[in-house]
Order: structure tokens, then sequence, then C-alpha cells
């Protein structure tokens, strides 16, 4: 995984490991800026009703995120199995780490399973980038 251009970053987060994700979460910015945030939900019978939320997060909110996504670089990482157990894939892509715990990746332990201080991590950003969801992404109108 490249690092994305001009220290763009992006972080993804998809709730289903490995089928089709029932929620997705999107943010793309740049550090020190603004960043777009878009989540999509798919809800109803065999998830066909789409409800998408966006909204803006602050430059100072985006540094934050970033230094609370920096220790997933280098985190066990397995495209085979759900190893953090929480249903949930987390793709960064900043300057300074590319990481999915869905792929392998150049430079994370080998297909290890992740200590408890690992998964503890890795809630710990899905919690915060859910959070920052909530709070940031609202339902847009027509």
């Amino acid at each position: 995984m490249a690092p994305p251009p001009s220290g763009e970053f992006s972080i993804v987060l998809t709730k289903s490991f490995g089928a089709t994700p029932t929620e997705k979460t999107e943010i793309i910015g740049e550090p020190n800026r603004f960043a777009t945030i878009k989540v999509t939900n798919h809800v109803g019978a065999q998830n066909q009703t789409i409800i998408a939320k966006q909204g803006t997060i602050q430059a100072d909110d985006v540094n934050e995120l970033l230094s609370i996504v920096q220790p997933l670089g280098g985190l066990p990482s397995n495209p085979d199995e759900d190893v953090y157990g929480f249903d949930t894939r987390i793709i960064l892509s900043t300057f300074e780490v590319q990481w999915d715990n869905g792929e392998d990746v150049e430079g994370a332990e080998a297909r290890t399973n992740p200590t408890e201080e690992n998964k503890q991590t890795f809630k710990d950003v899905m919690d915060s980038i859910n959070a920052l969801a909530r709070q940031t992404a609202k339902e847009r109108t027509s």
C-alpha cells in the first residue's frame, strides 16, 4: 500500500470484516486542515436501503484523529480472519502509516494473533472513529 499523494490521508472503517459492509465510514483530508467524513449505512431487507450522512471535521480534531490511529501501524493483520474479533475492518493510508487489518501489510507483525493490548488499541481506534462519525456526520437533505 503506497502512501497517499501530497500529505492527504484516508481512513476507512467498515462494519463487517469479510462480508458486504452494513456500515462504512470514510474520512479524507490533510493534516492541519478540515477533513470530510461520509457514513453510509445499508439497512432494511437485504441491506438495500442506503442512508448517507456527511460532515466536516475541524483541523484540531483531524490532528487528534491522526495521532489516535498512529499506533495501529505494525499491528498484526490477516486477510483471512478477523483476528481482533470486532467484525470491523480499518484501512489507514496516511503519510506515516499504511495499514489494513484485512490485508497482509509490509512491516506489520507476521500473521500472529494480536495480544490483548493490540486488541484494546484496535478497539480504542474503532471507538474513536465511530464517536467522531456520530458527532460530525449528519443526514443529507435534498
